[in-house]
């Protein structure tokens, strides 16, 4: 008669040290894998944000009498600021232009003003006394000093020379206190002789012009420009 106090002893366990093993390699080529592949994409994200990284390009207004009219031009930064000056870029020539201390012999103008940008011509008007204007631009990728996304607009004053930014001197863009000619061209004041007329308010009708004006000249339309009638005197 079996005791029925006997306790049947559990069957031996079952060596599981190989699946263990198993298992842990699986496990750290798994991690391994993950860490090398985060390794290759952090080094391609890096590689993308270089090629990626910001210049820029410019374009100076030219000193003509067509105050929206533009030469195409670059740049080395989009960072300006009022009181911050620039010359002339040698590798870009020959507009070109670059940030300079304004202690540097090579710089030539200062930023008196800083506009936000737009692709319309002729829309930006910087104060009087504007000699440059120089439209900045951002761009990414290869080409960067060719073309690019416009971010602001320099408004700049010669350090030293002459100013055809000044009112009457007829240069660089149109702005009360200048002189124009029947065709609503800027001309110098001083040597525009009879045909000069001396513009009194830059506005969008005739009926928002001046006492004093003798001579409206109401422009063809053009996207962007802030005025679209000079108001002149004789």
């Amino acid at each position: 008669m079996a005791n029925p106090y006997q306790v049947t002893p559990p069957p031996p366990p079952q060596r599981r040290s190989g699946g263990k093993i198993a298992r842990f390699v699986i496990l750290a080529l798994i991690v391994g894998g993950g860490y090398g592949a985060s390794k290759v994409l952090g080094d391609d994200e890096g590689k993308t944000s270089k090629s990626a990284s910001a210049s820029a390009s410019a374009s100076a207004a030219a000193k003509t009498q067509d105050p929206g009219s533009a030469e195409s031009a670059s740049d080395t930064s989009n960072h300006w600021k009022v009181g911050d000056c620039g010359g002339p870029d040698p590798k870009r020539q020959p507009d070109g232009y670059r940030a300079l201390k304004c202690t540097d012999s090579g710089a030539t103008f200062k930023a008196i003003d800083i506009k936000d940008a737009s692709i319309l011509p002729g829309s930006i008007q910087c104060p009087a006394g504007t000699d440059l204007m120089i439209e900045v631009s951002i761009s990414y990728g290869a080409n960067s000093a060719s073309s690019g996304i416009p971010t602001n607009t320099v408004c700049g004053r010669n350090l030293t020379g002459a100013h055809p930014g000044d009112a009457g001197a007829g240069g660089v863009q149109l702005v009360k206190g200048d002189c124009v000619d029947a065709q609503a061209q800027e001309v110098a004041c001083a040597s525009g002789g009879s045909r000069a007329m001396k513009v009194l308010a830059l506005v969008k009708t005739k009926d928002e012009c001046p006492s004093g004006t003798n001579e409206p000249l109401r422009l063809t339309m053009s996207v962007g420009r802030p005025y679209d009638v000079i108001c002149a005197k004789r």
